[in-house]
């Protein structure tokens, strides 16, 4: 039997089985010639082919090439693959043609939209072990006679884990890289948000879980932003700090459109433990992209100073002291820039954290929606922000492919999105004999443009320090977790004190965004900064 093989590497290898006990094997194909020609095209093709004894070979025709060995420098694919002039003739002849499939479908995608479009989903499933304890306190309250300040206690816990984690996830992800920051948060709160049920009789064991969920979701960002920083190129960067933090919105929207039905169903714990299965579940198909290396010879990124490749968790604990040592701390707190992005952070985190908690009662006690309405109305803001972060996403990366300057896209956008609720929160506060409804599109409308910041503010952690964008997000992050904790407690002492929606929820919040807006346009930077390490 004889096989051939012609393999992209253009080469023709020969697998000889005869009763021939000559060591050199000479021999044609009769009435066939096998032809070489100069081309630059190559032939992906594999062809076994049987050749009976029984077929007349003699040993004294001439050969055209040794076959054993045989190198073809250049195929002709025409002269190649015609079918009609090339086959070989043979008595008896077996043709086995091999091609790719393309399955799964994402196999053959570039590593960085695979990594990219994971880290999405993570954060989907993110902000639904976020929103699912809002949803389950109420029966969790009953079953267990908490009171309003035992249930604001137990979401509140979240926010403790979340602050404490953003920094050391921020120094982590520069130190070990964001995959794997962010698969061992994944898998962290993902456990901690299953144990809920088990541990909820018990109110340390509580609090303790939803701590954990807080630091596994707290080292996620900072994890995001590093990957995204290594990954992905200046002019794409827009649209992936958007595909991925806009996961967020989607895990909001599927959160509060799966829980209801579920505890209704099966019970408020079925909500920890499925939606923490799908945090698991994740993990272990993260596994499999994660693996995945770039090429040996891939390019830098364009527009991003090259960066060391990810270290190993067997760094010894003396080098990550050093790290720790070599991180410009003093460089970052004095610049002006980094001075802007943490107070717009802590302006975003205000609106965003104290209406996410108290728009729902707003609907239901303000405007007189009952639970329902208020319920689903509460969806339509984060539903929104998911059509208007990819829309900002693509306005930015064109100005910036344009030649518009990074600096003024980032301006434009984060000022779009702190004026565009304050506008539509000042609108909502007056007097202007607005129906419900009107005042609920309003709000939507402006909550939703205020995604514009994941092509502001969100995008200029990588584009001053690519390096450093990691812990540059901790620092800001934990600065902005704070109205987690503060402001929106806050907001309920001033609405039990003033009994003024517009007083109490409004007016800090557009406080904050008209204040943020002024010290963004005039502070905020995106050139790059080296951060060099000064004594």
């Amino acid at each position: 039997m004889a096989k051939f093989a012609f393999g992209t590497d253009n080469f023709c290898r020969l697998s000889l089985h005869t009763n021939y006990q000559s060591s050199t094997f000479t021999t044609a194909i009769k009435n066939r010639q096998l032809g070489v020609f100069s081309s630059n095209s190559r032939l992906n093709l594999r062809v076994s082919c049987s050749i009976k004894e029984k077929e007349n070979v003699a040993e004294t025709e001439r050969v055209d090439g040794i076959l054993t060995g045989l190198r073809v420098d250049e195929l002709d694919q025409t002269d190649s693959v015609s079918a009609s002039e090339g086959q070989l003739e043979t008595e008896s002849r077996s043709e086995k043609v091999g091609f790719d499939w393309n399955f799964p479908p994402w196999r053959n995608l570039p590593l960085r939209y695979k990594l990219i479009g994971t880290t999405s989903l993570a954060f989907v499933v993110c902000n639904m072990d976020k929103v699912n304890l809002s949803v389950a306190i109420i029966p969790m309250s009953h079953q267990f006679g908490w009171n309003s300040s035992t249930a604001g206690l137990v979401q509140s816990s979240f926010f403790w884990g979340y602050a404490l984690s953003q920094l050391p996830g921020g120094w982590l992800a520069k130190t070990f890289g964001g995959r794997k920051v962010l698969e061992i948060g994944v898998l962290t709160w993902s456990l901690a948000t299953a144990l809920v049920p088990s541990v909820a009789g018990f109110m340390p064991g509580l609090v303790f879980s939803r701590i954990l969920v807080g630091i596994g979701e707290g080292v996620s960002p900072s994890a995001a932003t590093d990957l995204i920083a290594r990954s992905i190129p200046l002019e794409e960067r827009s649209r992936a700090v958007s595909f991925v933090f806009g996961g967020l919105s989607v895990g909001s929207v599927m959160g509060l459109l799966l829980a209801p039905p579920l505890i209704q169903n099966f019970g408020w714990g079925s909500v920890f433990y499925i939606f923490g299965l799908l945090g698991i579940a994740w993990f272990l198909g993260f596994q499999l992209v994660a693996e995945e290396q770039p090429p040996f010879d891939a390019a830098p990124i364009s527009g991003s100073p090259s960066i060391s490749t990810e270290k190993s968790w067997r760094t010894s604990l003396e080098e990550l002291g050093g790290s720790l040592k070599d991180v410009p701390w003093k460089a970052f707190f004095q610049s002006k820039a980094v001075w802007a992005m943490i107070y717009v952070h802590f302006c975003g985190s205000w609106g965003h954290y104290t209406c996410l908690s108290w728009i729902p009662t707003y609907f239901s006690e303000e405007l007189n929606l009952n639970l329902t309405e208020a319920a689903w109305v509460s969806v339509l803001p984060p539903l929104a922000s998911i059509f208007v972060a990819g829309v900002a996403a693509q306005f930015a990366d064109n100005l910036i492919s344009n030649g518009v300057e990074t600096t003024t896209v980032r301006k434009i956008c984060q000022t779009i999105a702190f004026l565009s609720p304050a506008t539509c929160m000042i609108l909502s506060s007056l007097d202007l004999g607005l129906s419900p409804w009107e005042i609920v599109t309003i709000l939507t409308g402006g909550l939703a443009l205020s995604s514009f910041a994941l092509s502001g503010l969100y995008c200029t952690h990588q584009d001053i320090s690519p390096e450093y964008a990691s812990i540059l997000l901790g620092i800001t992050n934990t600065v902005g977790a704070v109205p987690g904790i503060v402001g929106v407690a806050l907001t309920g002492y001033l609405l039990d004190s003033t009994h003024s929606w517009s007083l109490s929820l409004f007016a800090p919040s557009i406080f904050f965004y008209l204040t943020g807006t002024v010290v963004w346009l005039v502070f905020a930077s995106s050139k790059p900064q080296s951060f060099s390490r000064k004594d």
